[in-house]
């Protein structure tokens, strides 16, 4: 028996109502160990525990080599031959280091842990021994057997046992999992519907005790293989029979359901892997840049190693005092001993502090845009959010942004604008939209977005047959579900767009009521007609359309079919009349950017219907390729149909989207629409956004499999006309752009060097349009640009269809749709509307990417000339490696009195203001063009360290040494010129003062005088004359008024490289010039697509998953409620939108607008 469940796949054993069998085999855990087999439903995304926080968070502090580095120069001070300093001067700035990140670290995981606690204690209720009881989601265990109610979330992956429902079905809202807000069914075993469900639910359900076997914990949303065994029979279990974790029960009262898999085993937690650990640019040319400092500093110390090797060997035998302090040490002895302290010296030009100043400066850039309130969205109460605190100057170097479009770029609530019928378009699509008087219709709930009084006075009427068989076949042609509230029908649909039809035939008179496995009854006019269901031929991905066959109330057969335009123009009669007219009519709503659905009709014979429905039945007990099958013998009744009309749904653009998308052009960026839309419907949303300009001319096809497979390396695109008054050569693009489908994406991956033909094709055109692509090809696309380009790309989706390429795209944004939050979980930003995402980048992204650049230049510049001057110093003291300053200077110079106003420039500083910043987007280039961040810049960094290092020493040096001053008063100056030096640096690299700025400044001069003052004093000296030897060395020196000289001479030459290019830059920087470029064309690119052609389809508007057609011709999960007597609603009820658009009339071929 276990041998052939193997084989079977099902090896997790689960007993209902057996809570001693699971809990003997619970999994449980201490610090890294793991045992036993079921998991708790407790949410665990915290990192630490109390035991395991000090351990942990040192071990992964310690995978930094700076900190790493730092430990090991710790341990080389503590070693009394080679401490040329004392341990604390570099102890204390780490332990520093330590406990700021330990404390940032703790703050996190305690904020995953309120996180996690508000979902534990979520109450459920699981069935007792005195009946159900309501506990918290983190005490259900596998086999408890669990109530759950209308619009709870489930806790755990339950095998639904009943419901209150018809067939104990129940209906389930997965935005949160697969990002589709559309509902899907689930159903219980025919089984135990019968034997639990009753009056005694509780008592069956307690007496319950089938065992489940079924395949491991594993992360397949979309499959489940399992075993029901109970009263000695095995039925089969799949995906229908199970409930997910995260999932929302609608319209089913009571669901009662097994616990399957719990906590971490759960389907939806298997799914929620680590995100890639993503590292900008700059910090990656960073730890580059530490690598090189490091490696100099181990050659130098090697080379002074060697100096004080020779000088052992050569000049201390000519004096005594040397030679005697040596106590006859080799020289080779002495070069090795010398070597690692020179290690210890110089090891303040790692920048430690830099890494804990970089994440600071992160965090509080995070906190900025989260308290932006210009990218706040009050309509949901929306912050703009960071979720990763590593990526903020990235935000200011984007080149590529990958957009989906559904949910992204439109708002993804469709509305029923227009329609067309008998050669007329109806509809009026102007801003100022007059709504429709509906208070006629009892059962109108308000919010339709359709305005023309001529089709109301029509059907009203009974004028136009045409008009009443139209909206006949939308109130019977769906899978629609009705539920009643409140007197009203209100409709659960398989897709959006399906909702939008329904809803807009109910207010305009033609109301679907409710449905039986056999029978259909709706409202026209106020006439209540049933009419019998006989076949309905479902929706699907590849047919493309629906179709329903119902005898009406006159006994006549009809065939209801919707569908995309391209499926259902085919299946019409020849010669069909209004061909030219409905021809143009889809023209005109694929220029408005509206989505599409032609509806027609078909009188099916008697006859025709006898032999088609034998052939149906048939073919449901066939055991071959049942799908195909029912296509073929659809097929067959869906044709010599007649066209009834075309309806038009909008997708409303978001607001601000065009002028984003535009402005973000100006930037630079190159912007690709990635969604699995038709072609036709991209194309027009793309030039709805300002994606394309209108004379834009679109490649695609065979023209762009030409250009791919010219043998030229080099493509080139070259626009029609010249440019001219251009600034910028780089804005010199051609206008085109490029258009490309899923299946020839799948055809380019094959062949890598399309790939980047591709990519530099891209470059020369406006934008890109990647349609009919799936989630998997829309990250393929993102690594294909990673890797073919050298920009920051940024992908930006609402739903879960987009996780994969926000996860791949260097810098993810999440939208908080209505696709549900999957997307936002996964992202690295979180924004309430596409229109935020210019702020973002054009405004926090400049300024983090400005902010961090000088933070990161001035740090490099400030620790390596600080520890530069040791070397100078080697010179005159015999390679000995005694330091220059005072032990307590090199402890405290980056800590304190270097630290805060360089923090102030990385939290405040504007190069341009906001306005500016928005208002000149091409300043946004610097960042693409890394021209504040790169190797010449760094060297150029590093080489200016040399020369101010020189100053700092050799200046004090050249004055003091010929004087009757001493080494502790030449220590004195030295420090104070590098301070002194830093801070004017400082102050020459702000351009916008705060408040906080000056007082960082002062209070850092202030602090550096009085610790000074402090650390010389008598009183500390006599408590440890070991630790302050420096006794009375400022007052003796700041009493000198040749010391003052020097500092303020040293200091002014150290600057005046940095001053004088200043000041040259202001002088001979000419303001820019127009220029005009001209250039002969030799090659002119046409497409076939252009704009205003007739060529052009808009968008099929049924949703691409399948519909409820099986549960209707089953007859399962039908509401038995009959319709409510009458009942009205305001339209206030409803959430009013803003209208706009055009009236047109067609008749007969000709078109008046």
């Amino acid at each position: 028996m276990a041998d052939s469940k193997t084989e079977r796949g099902v090896k997790w054993e689960v007993r209902a109502n057996d809570h001693y069998f699971h809990q003997s085999c619970r999994r449980k855990s201490f610090l890294c160990f793991r045992w036993g087999r079921y998991a708790d439903n407790v949410v665990r995304s915290y990192k630490y525990t109390p035991l395991t926080f000090l351990p942990l968070n040192l071990y992964e502090q310690f995978q930094r080599v700076a900190n790493l580095f730092f430990l090991l120069i710790v341990i080389l001070q503590c070693v009394p031959i080679i401490a040329t300093i004392p341990w604390y001067s570099t102890m204390l700035p780490l332990l520093f280091v330590l406990l700021v990140r330990g404390c940032k670290d703790l703050a996190t995981d305690l904020g995953r842990r309120r996180s996690d606690g508000q979902i534990n204690r979520r109450p459920c209720d699981i069935l007792t021994p005195e009946g159900f009881k309501t506990v918290k989601w983190k005490d259900v265990r596998v086999g408890d057997i669990l109530q759950v109610h209308k619009d709870q979330v489930i806790p755990a992956d339950l095998l639904l046992l009943c419901s209150t429902e018809p067939h104990s079905l129940c209906y389930v809202e997965t935005a949160d999992i697969d990002g589709e807000t559309n509902l899907k069914f689930r159903q219980a075993l025919s089984v135990t519907h019968t034997e639990l469900n009753g009056d005694s639910v509780k008592q069956n359900l307690a007496a319950f005790d089938g065992i489940v076997w079924c395949e491991k914990p594993n992360g397949n949303l979309h499959s489940f293989k399992g075993e029901l065994h109970w009263k000695g029979e095995r039925h089969l279990l799949d995906t229908d029979h199970l409930l997910l974790r995260g999932t929302v029960l609608r319209n089913t009262d009571i669901a009662y359901g097994l616990a399957i898999y719990t906590g971490s085993d759960s389907k939806i937690l298997q799914n929620c892997g680590k995100l890639k650990l993503k590292n900008t640019q700059v910090e990656m040319l960073l730890n580059k840049t530490v690598l090189v400092i490091l490696l100099f500093m181990i050659t130098t110390a090697l080379l002074l190693a060697v100096g004080a090797g020779l000088f052992e060997h050569r000049v201390s035998p000519k004096y005594d005092v040397v030679s005697v302090l040596q106590r006859d040490s080799s020289p080779a002895y002495l070069g090795f001993i010398t070597f690692w302290g020179y290690i210890i010296l110089l090891s303040p030009s790692m920048p430690m502090s830099l890494y804990i100043t970089f994440e600071v400066i992160h965090m509080v850039h995070c906190l900025l845009i989260g308290w932006d309130i210009e990218m706040y969205w009050e309509d949901n109460n929306s912050p703009a959010q960071a979720r990763t605190t590593t990526l903020n100057e990235e935000l200011g170097q984007v080149g590529h942004l990958l957009s989906d479009k559904t949910g992204t770029l439109t708002q993804n609530r469709l509305l029923f604008r227009q329609c067309f019928i008998a050669g007329h378009i109806y509809g009026d699509m102007s801003k100022e939209l007059k709504p429709l008087d509906l208070s006629w219709n009892r059962f109108s709930c308000g919010g339709l977005k359709f305005s023309d009084q001529r089709l109301v006075d029509k059907l009203r009427e009974r004028s136009s047959p045409e008009c009443q068989e139209f909206f006949t076949a939308l109130a019977l042609c769906h899978t629609v579900m009705s539920e009643w509230r409140d007197g009203l029908p209100h409709y659960q649909a398989a897709s959006p767009d399906e909702e939008a039809l329904v809803c807009a035939a109910r207010e305009l008179g033609w109301v679907f009521l409710s449905r039986t496995r056999e029978t259909l009854t709706i409202s026209e006019m106020g006439l209540t007609r049933n009419y019998q269901l006989l076949a309905l031929l479902d929706f699907t991905s590849k047919r493309r359309r629906m179709s329903v066959l119902v005898r009406d109330p006159g006994g006549q057969l009809k065939l209801y079919c919707k569908g995309a335009d391209i499926v259902v123009l085919e299946r019409l009669q020849r010669d069909w009349p209004l061909q030219e007219s409905t021809e143009r009519a889809l023209e005109l709503f694929a220029q408005g950017c509206l989505r599409t659905l032609c509806v027609a009709v078909r009188s099916v014979p008697e006859a025709l219907w006898t032999e088609w429905s034998r052939t149906l039945s048939q073919a449901g007990t066939s055991t071959g390729n049942q799908e195909t099958v029912l296509e073929e013998i659809y097929d067959q009744m869906e044709k010599d149909l007649t066209l009834l009309g075309v309806t038009a749904i909008e997708d409303r653009l978001q607001e601000g989207v065009p002028e984003t998308i535009a402005t973000l052009r100006r930037a630079g960026l190159k912007v690709w629409v990635l969604t699995g839309d038709k072609t036709e419907t991209a194309v027009n949303v793309g030039y709805a956004c300002k994606l394309m300009d209108p004379d834009t001319i679109l490649i695609q096809g065979e023209e762009l499999r030409q250009l791919l497979e010219s043998p030229s390396p080099d493509v080139h695109v070259m626009s029609k006309e010249p440019e001219v008054w251009i600034t910028d050569r780089r804005a010199v693009k051609s206008k085109a752009a490029l258009v490309i489908s899923g299946p020839e994406l799948a055809e380019m991956t094959k062949a890598p060097e399309w790939g980047a033909k591709f990519v530099a094709l891209s470059d020369q055109c406006q934008s890109v349009l990647c349609c009919r692509v799936t989630p998997a090809q829309k990250a393929e696309v993102v690594e294909m640009v990673r890797k073919h380009s050298t920009s920051i790309t940024m992908a930006i989706g609402d739903g879960a269809n987009d996780v994969n390429m926000i996860k791949t795209a260097h810098i993810g944004v999440g939208l908080c749709g209505v696709e549900g939050s999957q997307a936002v979980q996964n992202a690295d930003f979180a924004l309430a509307q596409f229109r935020f995402l210019r702020r973002l980048l054009l405004v926090h992204g400049h300024w983090s990417y400005y902010r961090i650049c000088i933070l990161l230049r001035y740090f490099l510049y400030k620790t390596t000339a600080f520890a530069l001057v040791h070397i100078w110093y080697s010179f005159y003291n015999g390679f000995s490696a005694q330091p220059m300053y005072e032990s307590w200077f090199i402890s405290l110079y980056t800590t304190l009195y270097t630290s805060l106003p360089i923090q102030c420039m990385g939290f405040f500083e504007q190069d341009v203001s906001t306005k500016s910043c928005l208002c000149w987007p091409e300043i946004y280039s610097i960042g693409q063009k890394e021209q504040l961040f790169n190797p010449l810049v760094l060297a150029i960094t590093l080489l200016y360290s040399v020369y101010t290092s020189i100053i700092l020493f050799f200046i004090p040096m050249g004055i003091l040494q010929y004087s009757a001053l001493d080494y502790q008063t030449l220590a004195v100056t030295v420090q104070t010129s590098v301070l002194l030096t830093m801070t004017v640096e400082v102050i020459l690299h702000t351009k916008f003062w705060t408040k906080y700025s000056v007082a960082a400044v002062v209070f850092s001069l202030v602090a550096f005088f009085l610790s000074t003052l402090a650390l010389h004093s008598t009183r500390l000296f006599t408590a440890s004359p070991k630790d302050y030897f420096f006794l009375g060395a400022s007052p003796n020196a700041y009493s000198t008024p040749e010391v003052w000289l020097t500092i303020c001479l040293t200091t002014c030459i150290a600057v005046l490289p940095s001053i004088t290019i200043r000041a040259l830059g202001v002088v001979l920087t000419n303001p820019n010039k127009h220029k005009i470029h001209s250039s002969n064309k030799p090659v002119e690119l046409k497409s076939w697509f252009q704009r205003g052609t007739l060529q052009r389809r808009s968008s099929y508007a049924v949703s691409q998953g399948k519909g409820f057609g099986k549960l209707i011709t089953t007859g399962v999960g039908l509401p038995s409620t009959a319709p409510p007597q009458d009942r009205r609603v305001t339209a206030d009820s409803l959430k009013k939108e803003s209208p706009q658009g055009s009236l047109i009339e067609m008749n007969s071929g000709d078109v008046a607008c």
